[in-house]
């Protein structure tokens, strides 16, 4: 028979979800009785020293040197049973199923809430002291510290606001041989992610000044038109606002970008939101084109679009205009990614406190420039998009 602690300690396991073999096992039971037990079939009222059978005294006699060795015994198993159910999360964990190195940390974690003797900590979680030895000493050691702090240059060389894939991917450029799924946990450890922030949008509209010209890029069903098979086939467009502390003011971004690859064309950055901005971008953009080559420019229904100027300067260049329907960013998705990307990755991780105008425009020309020639992405097979059009043959 079963004295009391070892029925209620298989039990106890039991709720806790454990199998009855696991707990059968835990308490030196047979798997028949501690169903049983389950069932509510427990044996009766302790006498002399036991559960179940033997003459009933009124008094319990005295326990012998076995018996309070393994009542004792039981009632270690129990605290540290309950010990371990309060430290894994997962109900039925038992601790022999973990590594050991785990269960070295989980035995660290027990001794300092129980107190208990190293030989009980071992028993307990089924390794061997010299195991249990050798995984403390090397508790404190950190297998990807090199790792860590190449991780961390790699993010910060790319300005504070790419995610792990680019950072996988350089390091595997690089040569170092690593898991994504291990940069992804280092860059969480270690707190690098990119800011995220929302502002209320600057808008360019004012009103209908002229015709708008229809949306190309808006199919029958529904859906956009985002890419193109060749350069210099679609264009996108849009001016972007930075507000910048303090009283350096606005800064304002017109940019031209071509949906082959997303390759800034030309770009035009000014204290205004002026005709003249978006006109000089365009400008800038139109100098770049081959003979006979007449891309379709989209841009959404600001002011800067319908002016006389900007559609001289499209006429005298055989472009094509085209132009979202009102309230409806999501026709002009391209561009808004980019810009998007932009402030992800160069305006939002950085604190451009004392940084005068003039100094963040060219902090800004800097950025398309780098994003041309040095930004790699993983829809360009980790190329630049300079280094994508090379590939395929085409100048830059």
């Amino acid at each position: 028979m079963h004295d009391r602690e070892t029925v209620e300690l298989a039990l106890m396991a039991l709720e806790e979800g454990w199998s009855a073999r696991a707990a059968a096992e835990l308490v030196g039971a047979s798997k028949t009785a501690v169903c049983e037990w389950a069932r509510g079939r427990v044996p009766h009222e302790r006498r002399a020293g036991r559960i179940g059978g033997g003459r009933t005294r009124r008094e319990e006699a005295p326990l012998d040197d076995s018996e309070r060795a393994a009542y004792e015994a039981a009632m270690t198993e129990n605290m540290l049973l309950r010990a371990v159910l309060d430290d894994l999360k997962a109900a039925g964990s038992d601790p022999r199923s973990i590594s050991r190195r785990r269960r070295v940390e989980l035995g660290e974690r027990l001794r300092a809430a129980t107190g208990l003797p190293l030989r009980e900590i071992t028993r307990f979680l089924g390794i061997s002291r010299s195991s249990y030895a050798y995984h403390r000493a090397r508790l404190g050691r950190d297998k990807y510290a090199a790792l860590r702090a190449e991780v961390r240059s790699l993010f910060e060389g790319m300005g504070g606001g790419r995610g792990y894939r680019p950072v996988h991917a350089e390091l595997r450029r690089r040569g170092t041989r690593v898991s994504e799924k291990v940069v992804r946990r280092i860059m969480r450890e270690e707190g690098l992610s990119a800011a995220r922030r929302r502002r209320r949008a600057w808008s360019s509209y004012a009103g209908e000044p002229s015709p708008a010209p229809p949306n190309l890029l808006l199919r029958g069903d529904g859906t956009h038109i985002l890419s193109a098979p060749a350069p210099n086939l679609l264009w996108v467009t849009d001016i972007t606002e930075f507000r910048l502390p303090g009283e350096a003011g606005k800064c304002y971004l017109s940019a031209v970008v071509d949906c082959f690859d997303g390759r800034p064309v030309a770009w035009s950055a000014g204290g205004r939101p002026t005709a003249e901005l978006a006109n000089s971008s365009l400008r800038a953009a139109c100098a770049t084109l081959g003979g006979g080559e007449r891309p379709v420019v989209h841009s959404d229904r600001g002011g800067h679009y319908r002016w006389p100027g900007w559609v001289a300067l499209c006429e005298r260049h055989g472009l094509v205009r085209s132009m979202s329907r009102r309230g409806r960013s999501c026709d002009n998705a391209r561009m808004e990614g980019f810009f998007g990307t932009l402030k992800s990755e160069m305006f939002h991780p950085r604190d451009w406190s004392g940084w005068a105008l003039g100094d963040f425009m060219s902090e800004v020309d800097r950025w398309m420039r780098w994003f041309r020639e040095g930004r790699r992405s993983q829809a360009l097979g980790w190329l630049t998009p300079d280094e994508h059009r090379r590939a395929l043959g085409y100048a830059v």
